[in-house]
C-alpha cells in the first residue's frame, strides 16, 4: 500500500495540437477523393483512447490507462482509415473502369476481369498503408516507455515524462501518416485513371471480320467457278444442289 502511494499520476497530455491536420485538415481533395470522414473518424478514436485512458489513470487503474492509449489503440485507429480510403479509392476505380468499358463496348466477361477484386482491394490497401511506415516505430515507444511509467515514483517523474513525449511524437507521427495517405491515395487514383484511360482506347479486333470476309470472297469465287463450269462440283456440293434447288 506504500508503495503504491508513492507511484506518481499518470498524466495523459493533450494530443490535438499534435496532431496538427489529422484535427484541422489540410484543405487537399486527394486525387477528388474526399477523405474527411475518415480523418474525423480518427482523430476521434485518438480522442476517445485518450479520454478512457484519462479515467482509467484517475481511478488508478494504471495498466489499464496505459494499455487504453497504448499502441494497439493507435494502430487499429490508423488501419480503419486506410481501410476505408482502400474502399473509396477501390470504389471509384470501379465505377470509372466499368463507364469506359462500357463505352467502349468492351464483352462482359473482360469488363468483370478489369474491376478491382478482393486481392487487388486487399493490394490496394496494404499500398495506402505503408504511408504509416514512420508511425510504426512510434508507437513502438509507446509500449516501452509506458511499462516503465507503471511503476515510477516521484523520484522517477522522467520515465512518466519520456512515455508522455512518446504519445506526442507518435500523435505528430500520425500526422505525417496521414498527409502522407493523402498522396498515396493521389497516386493511387491515378494509376486507375491510366488503366482506364487504356479500357477507353479499347477497340474490338478487326480480324475475324477480315478472316470471315476473306473466307466469304473465297467461297464466293469458288462457287462462281463452279457455276461456270470451269471446276467441277464435288459430290457433296451436288447432293446439296439438288435436294435445295431439285436438279
Amino acid at each position: 500500500m506504500t508503495n503504491e502511494k508513492l507511484l506518481i499520476p499518470l498524466r495523459v497530455p493533450e494530443l490535438g495540437p499534435f496532431m496538427g491536420k489529422v484535427v484541422t485538415g489540410s484543405g487537399a481533395i486527394p486525387g477528388g477523393l474526399q477523405l474527411d470522414a475518415y480523418r474525423h473518424r480518427l482523430a476521434t478514436r485518438v480522442f476517445e483512447a485518450a479520454g478512457e485512458a484519462r479515467r482509467l489513470a484517475g481511478r488508478e487503474e494504471r495498466q489499464a490507462a496505459v494499455g487504453a492509449i497504448g499502441r494497439a489503440a493507435w494502430l487499429e485507429a490508423w488501419e480503419e482509415a486506410v481501410r476505408g480510403v482502400a474502399t473509396l479509392v477501390a470504389e471509384r476505380a470501379a465505377r470509372r473502369l466499368d463507364a469506359e468499358a462500357r463505352a467502349a463496348r468492351l464483352p462482359r466477361r473482360m469488363r468483370k476481369r478489369l474491376l478491382p477484386d478482393v486481392g487487388e482491394q486487399r493490394a490496394i490497401a496494404a499500398r495506402l498503408g505503408s504511408a504509416g511506415a514512420a508511425l510504426v516505430p512510434a508507437l513502438d515507444q509507446i509500449e516501452v516507455r509506458g511499462e516503465a511509467a507503471l511503476q515510477a515514483t516521484a523520484l522517477e517523474r522522467e520515465a512518466v515524462e519520456v512515455w508522455q513525449d512518446a504519445l506526442r511524437m507518435s500523435a505528430r507521427r500520425l500526422e505525417a501518416a496521414w498527409l502522407d495517405l493523402e498522396d498515396a491515395a493521389v497516386a493511387e487514383t491515378l494509376r486507375w485513371a491510366r488503366t482506364a484511360n487504356n479500357v477507353s482506347r479499347w477497340r474490338k479486333p478487326l480480324w475475324p471480320v477480315a478472316v470471315v470476309t476473306l473466307a466469304g470472297l473465297a467461297f464466293a469465287g469458288w462457287l462462281g467457278l463452279v457455276l461456270g463450269g470451269q471446276l467441277q462440283a464435288p459430290d457433296w456440293f451436288s447432293g446439296i444442289w439438288q435436294q435445295v434447288f431439285g436438279q
